[in-house]
């Protein structure tokens, strides 16, 4: 069971980094678009603030793929030297300070959100671009990182009340650079 949820998690996450980045690839092409008709001496402009939105989308969104694939950065001093059971106390740990600080994230993203909505607040900018539009897609990214956060985080409870180890180690562990070494 374990086993079949985080493989549907992954899935959804390699989905979700499809979408994103097609949306960057779109966004790149607005932007080298902008660029020669600069040099054709017009312009579509605002195409700095449309990366820049892009790109704090792609981040919150992104963030979900790169834990299901073990890409999240972490420092395991400690960790690789301890034995099986260790390293997953320290796995289990360091899960559970992610999800609840994505979660403290994500629930501090909506009163941006919500302020956005409530005054119809646009941006200081040329577009004017109505902010809740995109605020809404970036608030939806860190949602959906602190569920796969806590999903990963109970599939890997379970694992290690199953007794499963290694199969915890390789759900939730950092040693993503162990695998990439010759």
């Amino acid at each position: 069971m374990a086993d079949r949820v985080l493989s549907a998690l992954r899935r959804l996450n390699r989905l979700v980094a499809v979408l994103v980045g097609i949306m960057l690839l779109a966004c790149a092409g607005v932007v080298l678009l902008d660029i020669v008709l600069r040099q054709a001496g017009s312009s579509l402009g605002g195409t700095d603030e449309i990366s820049g939105y892009a790109m704090a989308i792609a981040t919150s969104w992104g963030m979900g793929y790169a834990l299901m694939e073990l890409g999240h950065v972490r420092i395991d001093l400690l960790r690789s030297r301890a034995g099986a059971r260790g390293r997953v106390l320290f796995d289990l740990f360091s899960m559970v300070v992610l999800s609840g600080t994505v979660s403290l994230i994500a629930v501090k993203c909506w009163p941006v959100l919500e302020r956005s909505l409530s005054m119809s607040s646009r941006a200081n900018t040329p577009l004017e671009t109505p902010l809740w539009i995109v605020q809404l897609p970036w608030f939806a990214g860190w949602v959906w990182f602190a569920l796969m956060a806590w999903l990963t985080f109970l599939v890997a409870l379970t694992l290690v009340a199953q007794g499963r180890f290694a199969a915890t180690e390789r759900a939730i562990g950092a040693f993503a650079e162990k695998e990439a070494a010759p």
